[in-house]
């Protein structure tokens, strides 16, 4: 792996935005950080292990989240990178297959290194868990873990949800600019409008959609260099964020917190949107020095090196913390109060053992996480309505797994998504039926055999 990071970072073009690359990593793996730091497992005096949020137990740390909660970050950087890549499909496929392909072609090239080592995820604890309860095991942390380790799957939802509509949304944002971003702000806005002074009900779920994806839309801007003044940017966003927590029914926490009435997250609220807007004024006022930075040979190549791993590692992160919680219980080593000063002492040998399992995974699963060739495909090919329906299915697929979880697949255990109950098996099926469509559709392409970057 060294040779090629050393090959691809020393052929990296010229114009590429690297700091975009930097913020990918950086925004990953603060939540991997964030997960084994604010895990608190405990073992009560019957003997069940629960997994707590150290959040709960020191309130005054939730303000930390207003700087790590740094998903809208992520979201961010894949609009600039969702629009670049879709006008290259198009551009290359002037005068060859029509519009259906190049979108098929766009969703395979963009979800390719998503969705493989996805998959493989689903597939190796779907069987691990099926044979778990074959063979009658269970109890402990083993059904925390076989619940907990699917939830970080929402953000791949979101995920697919932008890409999938990255067409049409770029086709608004080319016509309106920030008119349409202004549009989805306040149809957001007017959601919780409708939510905390009307109580209207089931309205509040649209925001899955309007709060992400106007973080998304920044993206765009910035990928047409609209998105300037980064320092008003992001004062209006703290300043927003600040007023409605401390006057109106949002939590301080940007994060869920167990037991809340309101969530900032499920499903978003404007607050959440304001602390997105602050978090990317934020980055973006850091571009200038940290471009400098990245002008260094061997930063550049660490980058480039995290890159090729970085949804591997974020995807196994959670098996390798209770793994680690799982060693220390099987040892007998005490698990002190969270918060309390033993606990604290052992962060560090927790996160240093976190971290090295997590690496062993990532050698075992990262060759999943590298990009197929494309194969060329007929002019003419309608793959389009396939594509759609794929990701779709794969979207309803990793939403519905990172609710139930895997826990209790032989008893049909169910969770609600969107007004259906879905249960872990139907969740695996439209996942990988819908991932293999995503493949089929987009096979073939004006996409380049050479390796690709994300």
């Amino acid at each position: 792996m060294g040779s090629s990071v050393r090959e691809l970072a020393e052929n990296t073009p010229a114009g590429r935005d690297r700091y975009i690359d930097l913020l990918r990593v950086a925004s990953l793996g603060t939540v991997v950080a964030g997960h084994w730091l604010m895990a608190a497992v405990t073992v009560g005096a019957d003997g069940r292990t629960e997994v707590g949020n150290l959040l709960a137990v020191v309130p005054e740390l939730q303000l930390l989240t207003w700087a790590l909660q740094i998903m809208p970050v992520f979201f961010f950087v894949g609009g600039f990178s969702h629009a670049l890549s879709y006008r290259s499909l198009s551009r290359k496929a002037e005068g060859g297959p029509g519009g259906g392909s190049v979108y098929s072609a766009f969703l395979r090239a963009r979800l390719q290194r998503l969705l493989r080592p996805t998959m493989v995820f689903i597939g190796v604890w779907g069987a691990g868990a099926l044979l778990l309860q074959l063979l009658g095991q269970g109890g402990g942390l083993l059904d925390v873990a076989l619940r907990l380790v699917a939830q970080p799957l929402w953000f791949i939802g979101i995920y697919l949800a932008m890409v999938a509509f990255t067409p049409p949304l770029l086709r608004l944002h080319e016509r309106w600019g920030w008119a349409a971003f202004g549009a989805l702000v306040a149809a957001a806005g007017a959601v919780d409008v409708a939510r905390f002074a009307f109580g209207v009900p089931y309205l509040e779920f649209l925001n899955f959609a309007f709060v992400w994806l106007a973080v998304h839309q920044l993206g765009f801007l910035r990928a047409d260099g609209k998105l300037r003044l980064p320092y008003v940017l992001a004062g209006a966003g703290l300043a927003g964020a600040s007023l409605l927590v401390a006057l109106g029914p949002y939590p301080l926490s940007m994060v869920g917190m167990p037991g809340e009435r309101v969530s900032n997250m499920a499903p978003p609220t404007f607050a959440l949107l304001c602390h997105g807007l602050w978090l990317v004024g934020a980055v973006e006022a850091l571009r200038g020095p940290a471009t400098r930075w990245l002008a260094r040979p061997r930063v550049w190549r660490g980058v480039v090196a995290a890159n090729g791993i970085s949804m591997t590692a974020f995807l196994w992160h959670l098996t390798a913390m209770l793994g680690v919680y799982g060693m220390l219980l099987a040892l007998d080593v005490p698990l002190p109060e969270p918060a309390s000063v033993a606990w604290w002492a052992q962060v560090p040998l927790r996160l240093a053992a976190a971290a090295a399992l997590t690496a062993a995974l990532v050698a075992a699963f990262r060759r999943f996480e590298r990009p197929a060739a494309a194969e060329p495909v007929a002019p003419g090919t309608a793959s389009g309505p396939a594509a759609a329906l794929g990701v779709t299915l794969c979207l309803f697929g990793v939403l519905g797994l990172s609710m139930v979880g895997f826990g209790g697949l032989l008893e049909g255990r169910t969770a609600m998504l969107v007004a259906v109950h879905v249960t872990a098996p139907a969740a695996v099926a439209m996942a990988l039926v819908g991932w293999l469509l995503v493949e089929r559709a987009g096979r073939g392409s004006a996409v380049s055999t050479a390796r690709r970057w994300r």
